[in-house]
């Protein structure tokens, strides 16, 4: 019924005609990104909207990412490098690059990116416009996904898959209830002003997921915030491998569920025990009625979110298998507290 909800409701960022100048601050915090950096800044640079600085924050990156970025700013005067502070006691890096990239900031609004993502026309006056017709403090967006191998496309839509059939997505605006609260941090939309007042980042410090509290934080201050679909004018290859997207899914999963293991555990029954136990039925029309419902969730999910639903009907047992390991691993990163992302604990 979730699902349905969202099919019907659409919850997409909508392409807009209207012209929008008012200085948009993209802020980047970059942590060893030497393979991906390059693809975000070029598409920055050849995108249609004109009126935004760029400034980049090096979070004490080993690999080649500062110099990278440093050669595409000099060539670039719209884009800015910058060296990040030393991490303070209690902060996470992530929440504080992003803590100082604001201070850095000049714009009317400030837009966070991830380095592995890659931005078309369309998408800052879009959600400028979003931003002014409905009156928004953040505006996030759940990015298109790109998959390029098997082991990514057996793991990747699950993160939509579950956001879909979990969240009725249009009440993150519709609600006052902070409980229906949803963002990502792939893209981070939030009037300046605002974000200055209210200081989210610092608020957030410690946070593993600190874009979900961030808009947990928005609506709880009574103010509005939103959450969308893309609808292809961003995308992200969050990961390049199987191994790669089991371990970074893990790290967070259990934020979908507000660190519940016992929610956790009973979505699991429900949603792959539920099947089994059908099919342990071998009653014919009731496993043709659970395939028939799967297909058409499946369906919905994949075209709300941009992706192949031949790929994720086919590949459905066995992405329900690795929801099943990540769920594992992520409870006992969580119990253990020994969750590392970036080479650092989280």
């Amino acid at each position: 019924m979730v699902t349905l909800f969202n099919f019907i409701s659409n919850p997409k960022l909508r392409r807009v005609a209207k012209r929008y100048h008012e200085k948009v601050s993209i802020l980047i915090p970059v942590r060893n990104e030497a393979g991906n950096i390059l693809f975000l800044l070029e598409s920055i640079a050849t995108q249609d909207y004109t009126d935004y600085e760029v400034i980049i924050l090096d979070d004490d990156s080993t690999d080649a990412t500062f110099e990278i970025c440093t050669k595409f700013a000099a060539q670039n005067p719209k884009f800015n490098i910058i060296k990040g502070e030393p991490l303070p006691a209690g902060w996470l890096g992530k929440n504080y690059a992003c803590h100082q990239l604001a201070q850095q900031a000049t714009g009317r609004y400030l837009l966070y990116l991830d380095a592995d993502e890659q931005i078309g026309s369309g998408l800052i006056n879009s959600a400028l416009h979003r931003m002014e017709i409905n009156n928004l403090a953040l505006l996030s967006l759940f990015t298109d996904q790109e998959m390029l191998t098997l082991g990514e496309k057996a793991v990747v839509p699950l993160m939509h898959y579950i956001l879909i059939n979990l969240l009725p997505v249009r009440l993150v605006y519709l609600s006052k209830n902070p409980a229906f609260a949803a963002a990502s941090g792939q893209f981070m939309l939030f009037d300046a002003a605002i974000y200055r007042k209210h200081r989210w980042h610092q608020r957030v410090q410690h946070k593993v997921v600190e874009d979900v509290e961030i808009m947990k934080l928005v609506k709880t201050e009574g103010l509005k915030g939103e959450a969308l679909l893309a609808n292809g004018m961003i995308s992200c290859r969050m990961y390049t491998g199987y191994r790669d997207a089991i371990d970074g899914f893990s790290k967070n999963f259990l934020a979908a569920f507000n660190y519940s293991i016992i929610g956790f555990l009973i979505y699991l029954a429900v949603i792959i025990g539920g099947p089994l136990v059908v099919i342990a039925t071998l009653n014919l029309q009731l496993i043709v009625f659970m395939c028939g419902i799967i297909m058409l969730t499946r369906s919905m999910v994949s075209l709300l979110s941009g992706q192949s639903n031949g790929f994720n009907t086919f590949l459905h047992p066995v992405q329900m298998a690795n929801m099943a390991i990540i769920g594992f691993l992520a409870i006992q990163k969580h119990l253990t507290k020994t969750t590392l992302w970036k080479g650092r604990r989280v």
